[in-house]
């Protein structure tokens, strides 16, 4: 049996939505939570991996797939976000959980880790910068706003759609192989999967509306340096060639953990970095859950 058929698809009931998630294994609670335009399947080299030692959950986040796409932009707040997260673990019968996020889903763990602690026990974010770290960047780093130029086009309503479902979705298929290093990282079959998530009804809507309720709580820029410090262990794995995203965004983030943090590097690759270097993430990933590795 391939690997991908002993994975299950099931809609969860959380924070008043339904999440449809793939799951797979037994064992200690994994979450991965993927970022923007993707999907579950962003971690469809990482489920079968992680699920020989553990039970893992990639939902399908809120607004996104086949997850409930609620309207409204304060729907997306990130206290929603997270209680999303909450309710999920508890769905499954746990207290707490393994978090693993990328893009958005690396910065919804960041807050699930800040403001509910007693619910993540360890914690892996890839590509993806401490939220007080990048409100610093953004005030103080030219480049590092000229890079999220994106997040204040996001704003707009329906241009942002528009730009990305015109053509027959072309600048979306540019911006998974178009970013890659490693082209052959997404074969035609996985970027027609993205593809047809991003393209159901309401899902670009969904994930952009992300970016825009955001800019609406921007007093994080004024907060950050108030933020609770994170008590699980963490782990960060940066791939040095995002274009989105600098690597001086993983600079100075000791102060803001209790027990301090690990950084892996991966040169050579690009924001999509769970699945150029899968091989690698997944031994990662493993021996860190597992506490394998010597913090």
């Amino acid at each position: 049996m391939a690997e991908h058929e002993r994975w299950q698809h099931e809609d969860v009931e959380t924070n008043g939505i339904r999440l449809h998630c793939v799951t797979q294994g037994s064992g200690e609670l994994v979450v991965l939570l993927h970022g923007f335009p993707e999907n579950w399947y962003s971690w469809r080299h990482q489920i079968p991996a992680l699920s020989r030692n553990f039970k893992v959950v990639a939902p399908d986040m809120r607004g996104y797939n086949l997850s409930d796409k609620p309207s409204g932009i304060d729907s997306y707040s990130i206290a929603n976000l997270t209680a999303d997260v909450t309710g999920l673990i508890r769905a499954f019968g746990a207290e707490r959980a393994h978090v693993v996020g990328h893009d958005w889903g690396g910065a919804v763990a960041w807050m699930l880790a800040i403001s509910h602690p007693e619910a993540v026990d360890r914690l892996a974010v890839l590509n993806c910068p401490h939220p007080a770290v990048f409100a610093e960047n953004l005030l103080r780093n030219p480049r590092q706003l000229l890079r999220s130029w994106y997040m204040f086009f996001f704003q707009l309503p329906a241009v942002p759609e528009m730009a990305f479902s015109s053509f027959h979705y072309a600048a979306l298929k540019r911006s998974f192989r178009g970013w890659a290093i490693n082209k052959e990282a997404f074969t035609d079959e996985d970027i027609a999967e993205l593809v047809e998530a991003a393209a159901r009804p309401g899902a670009l809507t969904g994930g952009i509306n992300y970016y825009r309720a955001m800019f609406r709580n921007m007093g994080l820029l004024r907060e950050r340096e108030r933020m609770p410090r994170i008590q699980s262990p963490t782990l960060v794995i940066w791939a040095e060639l995002d274009r989105a995203l600098g690597k001086e965004l993983t600079y100075g983030m000791d102060r803001y953990f209790d027990h301090g943090i690990q950084i892996k590097y991966i040169p050579d690759c690009s924001h999509w970095v769970q699945q150029e270097q899968p091989l690698l993430i997944n031994q990662y990933l493993d021996e860190f859950l597992s506490g394998r590795v010597r913090r």
